[in-house]
């Protein structure tokens, strides 16, 4: 078989199995269809791996400031309340024993770093399985890139409503706009973030992934093998 008619057969073959998204513009309507691979829409979803970077994201955004003042670090006399014996009562040290009012804290939080590190393959596994859940659930929107000239929050306010989307939104973009992004934060329950700060955290959080043409094309270019 000749070299060129096996290429076109392979390329055919992948062409095949390429799944196909519609793309919206921004007045809501369908103007074509996109292919992306099918490694990438309909990989395997690993949901235990998901649930550890979850708890990991978690974990890192904890900042473990909380602490308690010990016996030590109250402020008082050190001098012994009343005498070891001939009271009848309880023998007592200072003011600052954990069982008096006023002392210090026994067994209190203290500070500490509550981070958690996952393997690099742990977490692109888990960032893979996200975006095939989202693509294969069809909790998205494929857009066409399109930009700002100024802020404002009422031209995204319709872009959205054309996409008949409901609940919380995340906008994913290829390259940084801060027109986008200023317009996007007055809006309640909308956020935004470019491609390479997507995580699976905030995939899972929100309701509905709007992904500008472009950001599809890295994601695809990054979490492909």
């Amino acid at each position: 078989m000749a070299y060129w008619l096996l290429e076109e057969l392979l390329r055919l073959r992948v062409n095949a199995f390429m799944p196909k998204l519609d793309v919206y513009d921004r007045l809501g309507k369908v103007v074509y269809q996109k292919e992306l691979s099918e490694e990438f829409v309909s990989a395997p979803i690993n949901e235990s791996v998901v649930h550890k970077c979850v708890v990991a994201y978690l974990a890192n955004q904890r900042r473990g400031t909380a602490s308690a003042k010990v016996r030590s670090e109250v402020k008082g006399s050190g001098r012994k309340l009343y005498r070891q014996k001939g009271t009848g009562r309880a023998r007592v040290g200072d003011a600052k024993s954990p069982i008096r009012v006023g002392g210090g804290v026994a067994f209190g939080p203290r500070p500490r770093s509550f981070r958690m590190n996952l393997p690099k393959k742990v977490r692109r596994l888990g960032m893979k399985s996200m975006l095939a859940d989202v693509f294969q659930t069809g909790y998205y929107r494929l857009v066409q890139d399109f930009s700002m000239e100024v802020p404002k929050t009422q031209e995204l306010v319709q872009f959205l409503d054309s996409l008949n989307l409901e609940g919380k939104t995340l906008i994913v973009l290829g390259d940084y706009n801060p027109n986008i992004y200023l317009s996007a934060r007055n809006i309640r329950g909308v956020n935004s973030c470019t491609w390479d700060l997507l995580n699976t955290y905030e995939i899972l959080w929100h309701d509905n992934i709007v992904v500008m043409e472009s950001a599809a094309d890295k994601l695809e270019k990054k979490y492909t093998n």
